[in-house]
């Protein structure tokens, strides 16, 4: 099976991101490398990592009103994974190679183009990774929230 390299095509300056994103790779390998034995225990902590981690995203996106697209997204994802798991739970890993194959193209196209628009516009308002707030605005009024989507990705 194929793997996934961590490097600085993924990165989109934001540490927090990008250490979840580092993660992600890790966890990835590790059912990319799996034995039929150890299957379903990497993917298990895959899966609990990606919920994790698009939970943070996700928290990240409502405390700005960041669109709404994004999150279908993650939420497509998880369902997806969910399902294959069961499959593997199962005995039928067929599906879950699958996902090995076509994860590593989705992952980069996804930190390439939703992610780096959500970190571009955390980092546009001064988003606090600390506290998961807005800055107090000096003139009273908040930021304003990102555009709407226009695509279902």
């Amino acid at each position: 099976m194929s793997g996934l390299v961590w490097s600085d095509a993924l990165a989109n300056d934001l540490a927090p991101m990008d250490e979840t994103h580092r993660e992600f790779v890790d966890c990835y390998n590790a059912v990319a490398s799996a034995t039929a034995d150890q299957l379903l225990p990497a993917f298990d902590a895959l899966i609990a990592h990606t919920e994790a981690h698009f939970g943070l995203e996700n928290r990240w996106m409502e405390a700005v009103d960041f669109p709404g697209c994004h999150r279908a997204e993650h939420d497509r994802v998880l369902a997806v994974m969910h399902d294959i798991r069961r499959r593997v739970a199962a005995g039928d890993t067929f599906f879950c190679k699958r996902l090995v194959e076509e994860l590593p193209a989705w992952f980069r196209n996804h930190v390439d183009g939703m992610d780096a628009a959500l970190a571009f516009h955390l980092q546009s308002i001064g988003f606090d990774f600390d506290t998961g707030t807005l800055p107090a605005a000096t003139d009273g009024r908040t930021p304003a929230p990102a555009a709407a989507c226009t695509h279902a990705g």
